[in-house]
């Protein structure tokens, strides 16, 4: 069975944020082997506005077609958005594609054979209420075991109702799109480092007492 996963890639051949010039590459998988399927050159002028960054979005989901899985280094504000809202699965990776597309692929299986009927009873992950208003949730283990999930999917419906006072985020190491937020400044938050592999990211504009 062939499989298909755009990567958008950099002129070094390693994947880059989408508002960096670069390529779209659909990578297809068949008998075990990952092969170019075809691929792009794509760039966003951050100068346009909302309605030509719509557009090249468009331009874009026009040229992955059928290929539902995209890759980038980070994947932000509208493109994020437009591209969930296509139903594509989108997946943040640093690196080259021979380092992550097999695990991608692996994934995105294991959450298709969990969705099926008899897998309905599995708990999605959520941020847990320790006091008024105030949030945690932990990525630590999504992020060890890729469990059909992407810390973006966990966290952003929840960050987008705005409806805590704070939320701890803790995590093996902050999400790319997570840390493009809070220095663009959309999100109000700041990262403490833990220890090996551990950091806790507090979001919001108030902190609980």
């Amino acid at each position: 069975m062939a499989r298909d996963i755009a990567v958008f890639l950099g002129v070094d051949g390693e994947t880059v944020s989408l508002y960096e010039p670069g390529r779209i590459v659909v990578y297809r998988r068949k008998l075990g082997e990952w092969n170019v399927l075809r691929e792009k050159p794509f760039s966003i002028d951050r100068t346009g506005g909302i309605k030509e960054l719509r557009q090249k979005i468009k331009e874009m989901l026009d040229f992955l077609d059928d290929c539902n899985i995209f890759v980038a280094f980070s994947v932000v504000g509208v493109p994020y958005y437009e591209l969930e809202k296509a139903e594509y699965r989108v997946w943040e990776f640093e690196g080259s594609p021979p380092e992550f597309l097999d695990h991608i692929l692996d994934t995105e299986e294991a959450a298709l054979k969990q969705s099926a009927p008899g897998h309905n009873d599995i708990t999605p992950l959520v941020p847990v209420e320790t006091s008024a208003g105030c949030y945690q949730i932990s990525l630590s283990e999504i992020q060890a075991n890729n469990a059909g999930i992407t810390s973006k999917q966990a966290l952003l419906p929840f960050l987008r109702k705005g409806l805590f006072y704070s939320l701890e985020v803790l995590c093996s190491h902050v999400p790319p799109w997570l840390e493009v937020e809070m220095a663009s400044g959309n999100l109000n938050g700041s990262v403490e480092y833990l220890g090996p592999n551990e950091f806790k990211v507090t979001i919001g504009k108030k902190l609980c007492g």
